[in-house]
């Protein structure tokens, strides 16, 4: 007897042996491992269990090593646990112990003796969990488990009985109890999630919601809120202002509404001036931030816009500063926008030639950078290191000089300023050259009477023209009462008004005239006269009266002064404005110098400053949205390449039904039915993820094709045939106009 006890023993160390051998990783593999190593016993051992352990009876509670205890085949559970129901049952153990029993009945042989082993009835969960304890050698795997015997009842039925005669705790009760124990305890979130075997994230996600408004909470409890709309609230903690948010929804209750409502008077973390401040930054000024634990936030929202408005000016302010003193400006002024309409003339940098010294430098750095570039043109091994910072200092050394060829007039500096405002990307954006009324040049002293002469007309201090009297008291002309002796006439009188006004409108006739029959120079003064009112202040510089508009397109659409088409646009502006002579008498001959191609790029730029194809709801303007539309054609205007589909450009501001009909063209019905189900900011979102790099545009937002792309292609004549002639082109005479290749 003594021997067979001994091999009995020899077998279960064997066990333990094999299974603490292997080195696992995950509760997968420690099942695996630890039923893998459990032996199967033959009838020797079966013989030996029975002569040394007594079955205990049914009901009583009894010890048993966890190596005894395996799973029942009887039990009515057929899904497994997952890996992290058993992690949470591990966790709640090592924190707090097994507050239930298993329930196991004596496994049996095939002829019906006891094995040794216990089949679990109830609570495998437990059993799993304590095995992977004992694989990461937190207990031993002989440890003593809490078993109840029970021989009477069916398995199956307890089995299937005890995990459904229960009632599951509502989730308001649990997210108010993790929030408890924060709060009673002092336990933080990792402290938490380790003695219940979540994650930090889910324990931080139930203290949120646990700080919902009770009001609302209970609402949620009596079925008034779905959890996605619970969700949603929980972005804030402010009770007054859930309850507030909630008081004012209609019948339309999407957590996207709820979320927009809470969040509106708050700042998104991707909002241009967040990014010019800075998390860090607010934080350390004393700024909240609401972080959505439900959705991607990205960032989150800044809490107190007032605040972080605040910094922005201050850091502007810091930047302006800077600008003043090294620049020499006469202000420096800051703003979070752009301030469109300032009523400010605007100088810009005009050429000036480079110092000696400068020019010397340049063109030494010029003729390394080329002599460095033809020397490693053809090598085939990459550029050493040391090489690619000399080509870097020098590409940065060429770029400043040649930034030193257009400078402000000293005196624009002396007596303007600069702006320096938040970009579209969070950057600081310093525009210069801004001259205030009051620091203008003063105009020429106007007579004591307050007329003045412009162009050879009088006009009083109200601008109104100043008729000539060619009447005298009695209603006689003065020319009839004047003597016909020339020599009585005073020396150097000069024409009067009303023979001016005869004599110039006859030269306007004759220049109406001439200059519709000379195409290039009409050209050419329209573009002077576009030219002179779009970059110069006045407009008096030009004899066509012209008078080009444009409209702020950034009172139509929020934020478009800060996209990349408008800094785009800007820069090309900018461009012009740096070549413009300083005075717009020398505007003429800047023109008459230049060639047919930069008259008509310049010709171009002017009027496309014009164009209004913005659609008003009151407006009614048919035809001009339909030459819009050609001129959109005309042009190959593509979109895509200076706007794209977004949450906030287009996705957020239209209706499911929109977003879906956008996927099923873009992409796909199967990717439309994908999202169908989803609520209106997910869908949003989805959409943006899902047209990206496709192209797509809205049908407000999309070019027609040419009309000729959609004609017939006529067949090519033969080699041999000769092109028929139109006869009645024949007839008339007309040239056949035939593109040149």
């Amino acid at each position: 007897m003594a021997r067979t006890a001994k091999k009995a023993k020899s077998v279960a160390v064997t066990t333990a042996e094999m299974t603490a051998d292997a080195e696992i990783r995950n509760v997968g593999d420690v099942l695996a491992n630890v039923i893998a190593a459990l032996p199967a016993p033959d009838a020797a051992e079966h013989a030996s269990v029975e002569a040394t352990e007594t079955v205990a009876a049914s009901g009583e509670m009894v010890f048993i090593p966890l190596n005894k205890l395996k799973k029942s085949p009887r039990n009515a559970r057929k899904t497994p646990h997952t890996e992290e129901e058993i992690e949470a049952y591990a966790a709640s153990i090592a924190a707090k112990g097994m507050f239930q029993n298993l329930v196991v009945e004596p496994e049996l042989d095939g002829e019906g003796q006891p094995t040794g082993f216990y089949l679990v009835t109830i609570g495998e969960g437990r059993r799993l969990a304590q095995l992977l304890r004992a694989n990461r050698k937190q207990i031993k795997k002989s440890e003593p488990i809490r078993c109840v015997i029970d021989t009477v009842n069916d398995p199956f039925e307890i089995s299937l009985d005890e995990n459904v005669t229960r009632t599951a705790m509502h989730p308001a009760d649990q997210y108010e109890a993790f929030r408890e124990l924060a709060e009673t305890r002092g336990w933080g979130a990792e402290e938490i999630a380790a003695r219940f075997g979540v994650t930090a994230h889910v324990v931080r996600q139930r203290m949120r919601l646990g700080a919902v408004s009770p009001r609302l909470m209970q609402v949620y409890r009596d079925g008034g809120l779905t959890l996605d709309q619970l969700m949603a609230f929980a972005i804030t903690e402010d009770h007054a202002r859930q309850e507030q948010v909630y008081d004012g929804l209609g019948y339309n209750r999407e957590p996207w509404i709820i979320r927009r409502d809470l969040t509106k008077t708050h700042v998104a973390a991707t909002d241009r001036r967040a990014i010019f401040v800075g998390a860090e930054a607010y934080t350390e000024a004393g700024g909240a931030i609401i972080r959505d634990l439900f959705t991607e936030d990205r960032g989150g929202f800044y809490e107190d816009a007032a605040l972080l408005d605040q910094l922005v000016i201050e850091k502007l302010g810091k930047i302006a500063a800077q600008v003043q003193e090294a620049e020499g400006w006469k202000w420096a002024d800051v703003h979070v926008d752009y301030p469109h309409g300032n009523g400010m003339r605007r100088a810009y940098p005009q050429p000036v030639e480079l110092s000696e010294e400068d020019a010397a430098a340049y063109d030494a750095a010029q003729e390394e950078l080329e002599r460095l570039s033809a020397e490693w043109e053809d090598a085939d091994v990459d550029l050493t290191p040391e090489v690619d910072e000399r080509f870097a200092e020098l590409e940065a050394k060429i770029e400043r000089i040649d930034a030193l060829r257009h400078a402000y007039d000293p005196d624009a500096v002396a007596r303007g300023g600069v702006f320096v405002v938040v970009s579209h990307d969070g950057e600081a954006r310093i525009e210069r050259g801004f001259i205030r009324p009051e620091d203008e040049k003063p105009e020429p002293d106007e007579a004591e009477d307050g007329e003045t002469v412009i162009d050879g007309v009088r006009v009083n201090g109200d601008g109104e023209i100043i008729e000539s009297s060619e009447y005298d008291a009695g209603g006689n002309l003065v020319s009839d009462l004047e003597p016909e002796d020339e020599e009585a006439e005073e020396d150097g009188k000069p024409l009067s008004d009303l023979l001016i006004r005869d004599l110039t409108a006859h030269r306007t006739l004759g220049l109406r005239l001439a200059l519709g029959e000379q195409p290039d120079m009409a050209l050419l003064a329209v573009t002077h006269a576009l030219a002179a009112q779009t970059f110069y202040r006045g407009i008096d510089a030009t004899c066509l009266e012209i008078r080009p508009t444009s409209s702020y397109l950034a009172s139509h659409a929020d934020g478009i002064e800060d996209t990349a088409a408008a800094k785009a646009l800007a820069d090309r502006h900018s461009a012009w404005a740096a070549d413009m002579p300083r005075d717009v008498a020398d505007l003429w001959g800047f023109l008459v110098g230049l060639d047919e191609t930069s008259v008509m790029a310049l010709f171009a730029h002017c009027a496309s400053l014009t164009v209004n194809a913005v659609k008003q709801p009151w407006e009614r303007k048919p035809r001009a949205h339909e030459t819009a539309d050609r001129l959109a054609t005309a042009i190959s205007l593509d979109m895509t390449a200076y706007w794209t589909p977004t949450v906030r450009t287009y996705f957020g501001r239209v209706t499911k039904a929109h977003i879906l009909a956008a996927v099923r063209e873009a992409v796909a019905d199967e990717a439309a039915d994908r999202i169908a189900a989803m609520k209106k900011q997910p869908m949003a979102e989805a959409a943006e993820q899902l047209l990206a790099e496709t192209g797509w545009l809205p049908p407000l937002m999309r070019t027609a094709q040419p009309a000729w792309l959609d004609e017939p292609q006529a067949e090519a004549p033969a080699a041999n045939e000769p092109e028929a002639a139109d006869p009645a082109a024949a007839e008339d005479g007309e040239a056949f106009h035939i593109a040149a290749e």
